[in-house]
């Protein structure tokens, strides 16, 4: 079954536009309700978790309309990361989870992913089916049988007492001071909340959200803000979360970023040396860098790769039987303790690391030289199919002629926006700089 609403990461949009709007969302509750209750047998339940964006609010209320009328009982947790959607849908034994968010995208955008009774999300085939009863009629539930609504007040201190769990016991982070980056999103309070009860010294940023500022040159995809923040105030470390707190960047204490490859380095090391690290593999996406690749094989380790998305890293960890996997862009999936990318989590495990060592982490995120990477995005109009025109598949052959034996390149439209991005690794940049520039015109051209 294919799928026309849903995307990497469930369904997004611009706010009050086909698909984000209140109508749609209405429909998508009503059938994700109906296929959650196909049994039809007695109370069901959904829990519904938002980050901070205007829409968030619209969208809740069409999403807990369409669920009761088929006959869910919704538990609305307000704003909370899209891991704490998880871990509750699992935790409060709910038959389905959502959360409304468009992650890193500004606050324009918007977006509904949903997570199946064990936390995880949607197979596409779940969503594929979900989508098929939307296009079709929806049975609603008899009167008596309509869904009700309630607040759930303690949803972000359960979550944040479940993530302090996944901080090594007898350690504490005394005498360390913490630049959190929540990106204005659904972490403002529950981050700096969780380092502070810790013991840090904590520095927030972006925690003021206001609707319309998340993701505003603050966050994992604006880390300049960070940046400052850890180098004006002296911190040993700097966290930047994303809109919905499922990725995270590092920075070290002279404001220098590494990304989830760093992050996944120096973890899966670790975990290896411990005998931790299952399957003696980590998964990443084809995105990651092939330093990362290098890194792990002088160490006997492997590096899967899968189609760029966490959910398809999810998916081959479970089928694999390994535990650590994540994205380049911050997405670090640890299923020994949750189901989906935690940024905060992931955040805690560096700096356990941090703790447990004594090295800076200036140290700690440098653990294999990258090879030179270049990554150009090209925006396009809705309809347009500029991979399938002939011009730009024949550059795109010269291209890969060139490249071979030297680097890889990896063309892919986004799963998210109307982007198709053109990335290249070689060691010679000169190269790298020239085939990404073909590619790149020869795609403007066509759009």
């Amino acid at each position: 079954m294919t799928r026309k609403l849903f995307g990497t990461d469930g369904v997004r949009g611009r706010a009050n536009s086909w698909p984000m709007t209140a109508e749609l969302a209405l429909r998508l509750g009503a059938a994700a309700g109906r296929y959650f209750r196909r049994d039809g047998s007695g109370a069901h339940r959904v829990v519904i978790g938002k980050d901070t964006r205007l829409s968030g609010y619209m969208l809740e209320n069409a999403l807990t309309a369409g669920f009761c009328s088929t006959g869910m009982n919704v538990l609305l947790l307000g704003p909370v990361p899209t891991p704490a959607v998880g871990y509750l849908t699992r935790s409060m034994r709910a038959d389905v989870g959502v959360m409304i968010s468009a992650s890193h995208n500004p606050h324009q955008d918007n977006g509904i992913k949903f997570f199946g009774p064990d936390g995880f999300k949607l197979s596409d085939a779940a969503e594929a089916a979900i989508e098929a009863l939307v296009e079709g009629e929806i049975q609603p539930a008899r009167p008596e049988n309509i869904g009700r609504a309630k607040r759930i007040e303690d949803g972000r201190g359960r979550y944040q007492e479940f993530v302090k769990t996944s901080f090594p016991t007898g350690l504490r982070l005394d005498g360390l001071k913490v630049v959190i980056d929540c990106a204005n999103g659904a972490a403002y309070r529950a981050a700096p909340e969780v380092l502070w009860e810790l013991g840090a010294e904590v520095i927030p940023v972006g925690v003021s959200p206001n609707g319309t500022n998340i993701n505003d040159r603050c966050g994992s995809t604006h880390t300049d803000t960070a940046a400052e923040a850890v180098v004006a105030h002296g911190a040993h470390v700097g966290l930047a979360l994303d809109g919905d707190a499922d990725r995270i960047m590092i920075l070290d204490e002279k404001g220098r970023v590494a990304d989830g490859d760093q992050i996944m380095a120096l973890l899966a090391a670790r975990w290896a040396e411990e005998g931790r690290l299952q399957g003696g593999a980590l998964v990443a996406t084809v995105m990651s860098n092939l330093g990362l690749e290098r890194f792990l094989a002088a160490r006997g380790l492997r590096l899967e790769r899968t189609a760029v998305g966490d959910r398809y890293v999810v998916e081959r960890m479970r089928e694999g039987g390994f535990n650590l996997g994540g994205e380049q862009s911050g997405h670090i999936v640890m299923t020994d303790y949750a189901t989906t990318g935690d940024g905060l989590v992931a955040g805690l495990q560096f700096l356990a690391e941090m703790v447990r060592t004594g090295r800076p982490a200036s140290e700690l995120t440098r653990s294999f030289e990258t090879v030179p990477q270049l990554l150009k995005n090209v925006r396009f109009t809705a309809g347009a199919r500029p991979l399938e025109v002939a011009s730009v598949q024949a550059v795109i052959r010269a291209s890969e002629a060139r490249i071979e034996g030297r680097g890889r390149i990896l063309i892919r439209k986004s799963g998210t926006e109307p982007l198709i991005r053109v990335m290249a690794e070689c060691e010679d940049e000169a190269l790298l700089a020239a085939v990404v520039d073909d590619i790149v015109g020869a795609v403007e051209a066509a759009v």
